[in-house]
């Protein structure tokens, strides 16, 4: 198995800020991010990617925005990819929000208790359709994105 474990500090970091910090091994982003939501502690839990392509400064605005939702998406206002871009056209209409692909969230904790999720990488999306189908309530914030790095470093590997 392949294990990951980020050089940048973000662990140690993620344990000094957090209610809870995860590591695991490698499973796929939707395992480990829905393992660590589920053992979060407290009401509202935040995901947002650590490769610092997310500005934590729209965290303030997520949770003003739980108020009045189950789930609140920080869509970006340009997606990377073609295929994100035309998925988030079609499967973004029928759930509400620009980018189903984002994981930069805002989540009511009792929301996320009962979720088992399928995919391995495709958790924004499959997440969004499961709550859809719960009829669970959709929020959105959208943003600017910053430019994404060519090469994604600070990672090792073994």
């Amino acid at each position: 198995m392949l294990t990951i474990i980020p050089r940048d500090g973000t662990v140690q970091i993620a344990n000094r800020l957090a209610d809870v910090a995860v590591t695991k091994i490698r499973e796929g982003q939707s395992k480990g991010l829905l393992y660590g939501m589920q053992l979060a502690k407290h009401p509202i839990v935040i995901t947002i990617d650590a490769d610092l392509e997310n500005n934590p400064e729209h965290i303030p605005n997520l949770i003003r925005q739980i108020a009045s939702f189950d789930i609140v998406v920080a869509s970006r206002t340009k997606l990377p990819r073609i295929s994100e871009t035309i998925a988030s056209k079609t499967l973004g209409k029928m759930i509400g929000v620009a980018d189903v692909f984002s994981n930069f969230r805002a989540y009511r904790k009792e929301t996320i208790i009962e979720f088992n999720l399928r995919g391995g990488e495709t958790f924004g999306a499959e997440f969004l359709v499961a709550a859809k189908k719960k009829r669970l309530r959709i929020g959105e914030i959208k943003y600017d994105p910053p430019a994404r790095r060519k090469r994604r470093k600070g990672y090792m590997y073994f």
